[in-house]
């Protein structure tokens, strides 16, 4: 029996893309060195990407420190912009993790930077539903490791993972759980165990280990 369903986020729970364009381009516009504002489609680009490999795909005409600087302003804004606005779920999401909770442990990985998971909670309240989260800005490790390391700090036994991209398949794979691919997020997958067109859906399918 599956005892967990472990969560990507961007894709996945919500759209906060617009929320994070906003608070980048606050940033961008008071540095002389970015050369051009970002919109929602650069940032689709750069979904389930790390960190330090979306700073590279926007700005590779910046060197390496420079990234590294412009990142730590951009995070900042980012997640005060986050905290105060939020982004958009997707439809019946907070619904459908009531139902869920009620017979699975949930958790979040994301290849996300430390205080985004946390202040998606402050923006949205369903940090009740979940009990554990991880991300390589606190670890510094994989998708496929974060997975593991939830896996193992919880001692889950049957975990599925839910995600969006070709990424995030892979990192079920890493970790050696079934796939489930949410189809209406920002990615195309051909591989995967299980295949969701909303949310709810999960609420109607049967979950298996494999």
């Amino acid at each position: 029996m599956v005892d967990s369903l472990i969560f990507d986020l961007d894709g996945t729970l919500w759209d906060s893309r617009k929320t994070v364009a906003d608070s980048w381009n606050i940033v961008i516009r008071k540095d002389a060195e970015v050369q051009k504002e970002l919109t929602v489609a650069d940032l689709k680009a750069t979904m389930g990407l790390r960190m330090h490999e979306i700073m590279e795909k926007l700005f590779p005409y910046l060197t390496k420190e420079k990234r590294e600087s412009l990142l730590e302003a951009l995070s900042k804004e980012e997640l005060e912009h986050i905290r105060n606005y939020g982004g958009t779920l997707y439809p019946q999401v907070e619904e459908t993790l009531s139902e869920l909770a009620k017979t699975y442990q949930l958790f979040i990985v994301s290849n996300c930077q430390e205080g985004y998971i946390e202040a998606f909670y402050e923006a949205h309240g369903l940090g009740k539903y979940f009990q554990d989260f991880e991300n390589p800005g606190r670890t510094g490790l994989s998708k496929g490791e974060n997975i593991q390391l939830i896996m193992k700090r919880n001692n889950l036994q049957s975990s599925i993972y839910i995600g969006d991209t070709d990424g995030d398949r892979e990192a079920a794979k890493y970790a050696g759980i079934p796939f489930v691919y949410a189809s209406y997020g920002f990615g195309e997958v051909i591989d995967k165990d299980q295949i969701i067109e909303q949310f709810q859906d999960l609420l109607h399918m049967r979950l298996e280990r494999g």
